[in-house]
């Protein structure tokens, strides 16, 4: 068992390699042994490759979402909080790749109204409240706390997480808010005024008319978006080569949640999030935060970093390669990042 806590150990010690000045790396005890975090023992989900389907009780009934879980290590368990409103777990898959090797449980989660959950056609639902009150649900039921639970959220997750923290963090051991500004209309403002006018202008006056007209149906708007914009500022490799995770994502979407909550647009919102703001209240979270931005990100990298010298306690983690998925187009910044946050808020050394 000892050599195996080493390999884990040594796995830890590769991922971290790309951090500019890595922490010193967790002892072999500090981490679980193959052995251990793969052991199902005792668990009533093992037929189903770790899913359970949580009953969550809402205003309007109660329905069941979709979660998996991957691993065993009492210290570090992490719920992801998928984009969209209305996307998929499926942004985190590439998760499977670096999370078991350095002994990270994690659960994957799709959110009431996504594709592996459960869908009511009810769009009161769509608050962002009552999401919050969902995540709880279903941490009571995963059976996580405070002296393990870190929630991780990615743009509309980065959302959400910001939301729970600052209703429910005496739940919470750490924060991570992936690619996600603080202010709705801020975000707006960075894709207009900044992103907008980088694109080449005739491109730009084009998406400029089609969103005046409210014409978001428009093949071209989509071409525009996919072709000079996604791949600048979403995921950047060319359409072809996007991986299937992201693929799959954009094809589960659930429309019925994104165009209420996000709006029609891909230059800020317009939904029921269009006025959100949460940028006074950053002071009132003090656990352990890691805030994740990227030079190519469809959000101001700047404005993260102002993030994580707001809240308590905060650490901002660039990602010089990458864009708003930059756990797929500049991972080797991304993950090494991610661990290297969670193995020292869980051996006390953040």
């Amino acid at each position: 068992m000892k050599k195996l806590a080493l390999l884990l150990g040594g796995l830890y010690l590769l991922a971290t390699a790309c951090t500019s000045t890595p922490p010193a790396a967790p002892t072999a005890d500090a981490l679980p042994t193959l052995k251990e975090y793969f052991d199902n023992t005792g668990r009533n989900d093992v037929l189903a490759g770790g899913i359970r389907l949580i009953p969550i009780t809402t205003p309007s009934g109660t329905f069941k979402v979709w979660t998996k879980r991957t691993g065993n290590n009492p210290k570090i368990k992490v719920l992801l909080l998928h984009g969209g409103p209305g996307g998929t777990h499926e942004e985190w898959l590439a998760c499977d790749s670096y999370f078991p090797g350095a002994g990270i449980e994690y659960y994957y989660y799709d959110q009431l109204g996504s594709y592996y959950s459960d869908q009511p056609e009810d769009s009161t639902l769509w608050r962002t409240e009552r999401f919050v009150e969902e995540v709880e649900q279903v941490r009571q039921a995963l059976g996580l706390d405070s002296t393990n639970f870190f929630l991780m959220g990615q743009s509309w997750g980065g959302i959400l997480a910001m939301e729970y923290a600052l209703k429910y963090q005496e739940n919470l051991k750490g924060l991570i808010i992936s690619n996600m500004m603080a202010s709705g209309p801020e975000y707006g403002a960075y894709a207009m005024e900044v992103l907008g006018p980088a694109m080449d202008s005739a491109l730009f006056a084009e998406i400029k008319a089609f969103e005046a007209a409210e014409d978001f149906g428009n093949p071209r708007y989509m071409d525009i978006l996919l072709n000079h914009h996604y791949t600048e500022h979403v995921i950047r490799m060319p359409v072809a080569d996007w991986p299937d995770p992201i693929n799959r994502l954009f094809a589960h979407m659930n429309p019925a949640v994104y165009v209420p909550m996000q709006g029609p647009s891909e230059f800020g919102i317009r939904g029921l999030l269009a006025d959100w703001d949460v940028k006074d209240r950053l002071k009132e979270i003090a656990v352990p935060t890691l805030v994740i931005g990227a030079t190519h990100d469809t959000m101001d990298p700047k404005h993260m970093e102002w993030m994580a010298g707001e809240v308590q306690h905060g650490r901002f983690l660039l990602c010089p390669n990458g864009s708003h998925c930059s756990q797929y187009d500049d991972p080797e910044h991304y993950f090494p990042g991610v661990i290297s946050f969670l193995h020292d808020v869980a051996a006390g050394r953040f």
